[in-house]
Formats: C-alpha cells, sequence, structure tokens
C-alpha cells in the first residue's frame, strides 16, 4: 500500500512538471520623471538648483541634465530672481539672499510645464560642541554634536556630514518630538558604511534647521539621496508629480580635528 502511494506522488509530480509554464514578467520601468534639487541657506551665496531627469531602474544611475528651463526664486517680501544656468542643468542664483524666517517660492518651467515649491527657513540652532567617542558596539571613534533644541517650537533637523572637505553620504534627519526644548547629545553613527575616522581627519558637521516638507522628503530617502525611481520614491515637496526637493534652511557648522 505504501508503494502505491509513492507511485500516484510521483505520477503527480510529473504531472505538474508537464504542465509547467515559463511566466513572463512584464516588469514596466517607471516613466522618466523631472528631478528637481534645490538649497538657499542663510549663507553667503550662491545657490544652486540642479534639474535633471531620472532614469529607468534598470539603467545606470547616470542623470541627464534638463537645460532652458525657466527657474525663479521668489521671497515673501517680492524678492525675485530668475537664475541663469553656466553648466548644462545646473541654474546658480547672483543676488537673492537667505533669510531666517522667510518663506521661498520656486517655480521651474519646462516646456508646457510648470513645477512649484515652497519652503519656510527656520531660525537656526546653533552646535554647542562636537567630540569624538568610541563607541561600544564597534569599538570605532563616533562623531557626536551637543546643541540645545529651542523650547516651545516644533523643530526639524538634518545632519550633513563632511570629513576631510568630502560630504558623505549618509546624512541623518531627526525631529524634536521626544526631546522638546532639552539638550541632545547625537551621535553620527556610520551605519554600515565604511566610515573609519583615524587620527588627523578634519570633521565638519552642518546642523540644518529645516521645515517639515524638507524633513519628510530626507526622512523617507534614505542613503539613495531621493534619486531613486523605485516604488518607493521620497516624498517631493515639489508639485506636478515633480521628484526632488527644495530646501530653504539654516545652517550652523561646527569643525574639529579627531586627535587620537
Amino acid at each position: 500500500m505504501k508503494t502505491l502511494r509513492y507511485i500516484i506522488l510521483i505520477t503527480n509530480l510529473l504531472s505538474l512538471a508537464s504542465c509547467e509554464k515559463i511566466v513572463q514578467l512584464n516588469l514596466n520601468n517607471s516613466i522618466s520623471t523631472i528631478v528637481i534639487q534645490g538649497n538657499i541657506y542663510d549663507l553667503q551665496g550662491p545657490y544652486y538648483v540642479k534639474i535633471s531627469k531620472s532614469v529607468h531602474f534598470d539603467e545606470s544611475n547616470d542623470y541627464p541634465p534638463v537645460t532652458g528651463a525657466r527657474v525663479e526664486i521668489t521671497d515673501n517680501i517680492n524678492q525675485t530672481e530668475v537664475l541663469s544656468e553656466p553648466t548644462p542643468g545646473t541654474y546658480v542664483t547672483s543676488k537673492i539672499r537667505g533669510v531666517q524666517g522667510r518663506t521661498y517660492t520656486l517655480s521651474v518651467k519646462k516646456d508646457n510645464d510648470t513645477y512649484k515649491s515652497s519652503s519656510t527657513m527656520p531660525y537656526a540652532v546653533k552646535i554647542d560642541s562636537l567630540y569624538f567617542a568610541v563607541s561600544p558596539f564597534s569599538g570605532e571613534k563616533v562623531t557626536t554634536i551637543k546643541f540645545n533644541d529651542p523650547p516651545y517650537s516644533v523643530n526639524f533637523y538634518r545632519i550633513v556630514y563632511y570629513i576631510n572637505t568630502i560630504q558623505q553620504k549618509e546624512f541623518y534627519i531627526l525631529d524634536d518630538d521626544l526631546f522638546q526644548g532639552a539638550m541632545v547629545r547625537y551621535g553620527l553613527q556610520s551605519r554600515g558604511s565604511n566610515i573609519k575616522l583615524v587620527k588627523g581627519d578634519n570633521i565638519t558637521i552642518w546642523l540644518e534647521s529645516v521645515d517639515k516638507g524638507v524633513y519628510e522628503y530626507f526622512r523617507t530617502a534614505g542613503r539613495e539621496n531621493g534619486q531613486s525611481t523605485s516604488p518607493a520614491n521620497p516624498v517631493s515637496n515639489i508639485s506636478n508629480g515633480a521628484l526632488g526637493y527644495f530646501n530653504a534652511c539654516s545652517v550652523r557648522k561646527i569643525s574639529a580635528t579627531v586627535d587620537k
């Protein structure tokens, strides 16, 4: 009886194999989309807006520039500037200034399409100190900053990390939901990257105070910096289906050298 069950089982498996069908997966490439990345700071300009086209996710990450667009930045006291394009896809200011508390509107017109975004520049938060501590988990040096979160306001931050003047791919996003008005000590973990600090490295940290729309963009962007065309594209603060972001932020910097 057991032998008969084995024969039936083998017959069923052979039957399934003979009916096997090759399934052609219809992987639709994402439609090429305009990508806009612009920043305006409370630092001396010029400021830059870079415009490119996204690529299909089976292509290399070589984003072709978008040329000939009309790019304009206006603030809420009616200062306005049309940006020049000194190199393909890179648009540059010459006179508009970034001022804390002002709202800036970006307008990009290309062919028959218009893309807009507004961002309000928060007031800056000073970094009190920067130091290096040894992680108890990895044994590697960890860059740590300390700052006071302002009370009575909701604050969003983006931390940008430079080693020997080279901006690192890692960026760090946080809000003050859990430390409203408190002293913050924040360690910039390497998150599995190859960052290994050695004696003599010069470290510079930018603490950007950003608005909620910019925070949401970078929170959902992760380490891809928002240029992925995967189904999980980051949440853009630009209209009309554009990818990317427009960021009016205040910045405070601090630098230190790894001494041991």
